[in-house]
């Protein structure tokens, strides 16, 4: 595991259970230098004055907060290590919900909480052992790079885990984006419904980086000076083209169902019949079909199927 992030303590009630934060992701992304192209030397950022034109060092570089285009107000760390924040060194619970209740927009980065210490053994499984049963996670406040942050506690796999999260102010209202009404037929959102339903799966920890993948192969292949592999093809979407969104659903649901291996179904919207080879799926799209529709069809049925059963029988033992 990385080292510690920061130390302290949780404070739950009068308990206290001294814990290190260690990050709970990592970063995978492949990174890139800047470099000169002639020699491939190297292209740093230099932190230059703007006023004198010249490179200042790291030592004079401090904090400064701009009032106006020509007015900077300076603050040192020493003012803001003396600013009044109780929670500088605790994360501090201060109330327990259900998870559903919390919007994982507000939620940022994650982190595991160790214990610190022999000591804080059993407080610390006391606090997981509690979450576990209630069936809440626990809200806390905690100071973080120099401001109070709002945080969520929870449960995975036997470690408690901080989330970071953001305020109710820092969240944008999305009232403006939402689309104007529109006209939606029943059968195009039974459509989607069922193409959710197509590509629903219980387990996502399969997915990878592709472009990931295909970039350390492509720096692979560079640094052993081999040939570069063509790039495949891909389909080509025309945006902002207004196409058929039934078809376009039929087709996803078609194309998805292929690609999980289940044949032999065609996804059409109309009502399937039972093969008398393969077991009736169960519909997900209901059929609209009224009452003297269905008893046609039933007559209709049965008065073919006495004269269809004897040339049936002649075609299957020919076949």
């Amino acid at each position: 595991m990385p080292r510690p992030l920061w130390t302290g303590a949780i404070s739950f009630g009068l308990v206290t259970i001294p814990i290190k934060i260690i990050s709970a992701t990592e970063d995978r992304s492949v990174r890139f230098h800047q470099v000169h192209l002639e020699d491939m030397g190297r292209v740093r950022t230099r932190k230059v004055c703007e006023l004198e034109d010249e490179v200042v060092p790291q030592d004079e570089i401090g904090k400064g907060y701009e009032l106006t285009k020509d007015e900077v107000v300076p603050v040192t760390d020493e003012e803001l290590d003396e600013m009044p924040l109780p929670t500088a060194k605790a994360i501090e619970i201060v109330a327990f919900v259900d998870a559903d209740s919390i919007d994982p927009i507000r939620i940022s980065d994650s982190y595991f909480l160790a214990i610190d210490g022999q000591v804080a053994a059993k407080p610390y499984t006391l606090l997981r052992k509690a979450l576990e049963r209630s069936d809440k996670v626990a809200v806390a406040k905690f100071a973080w790079h120099g401001r109070e942050r709002l945080g969520l506690l929870r449960v995975r796999e036997d470690a408690i885990v901080l989330h970071s999260m953001r305020w109710p102010d820092e969240i944008r209202s999305p009232e403006s984006l939402t689309p104007k009404a529109t006209d939606l037929d029943e059968d195009e959102i039974e459509r989607a419904v069922q193409l959710t339903d197509t590509l629903a799966m219980d387990d996502i920890s399969g997915f990878r980086d592709q472009y990931r993948d295909a970039l350390e192969e492509l720096i692979e292949a560079k640094s052993e000076g081999k040939e570069l592999a063509e790039p495949a093809e891909g389909e080509e979407r025309e945006s902002g083209k207004v196409v058929d969104l039934m078809a376009a659903l039929n087709a996803s649901v078609k194309a998805a169902k292929e690609a999980r291996g289940e044949h032999g179904q065609d996804a059409t919207v109309h009502e399937m019949r039972p093969s008398r080879k393969t077991p009736a799926k169960k519909k997900t799209a209901p059929a609209k079909k009224t009452a003297a529709k269905k008893t046609a069809a039933k007559k209709t049925t049965a008065a073919k199927k006495g004269a269809a059963r004897k040339p049936a029988a002649k075609k299957r033992s020919a076949s």
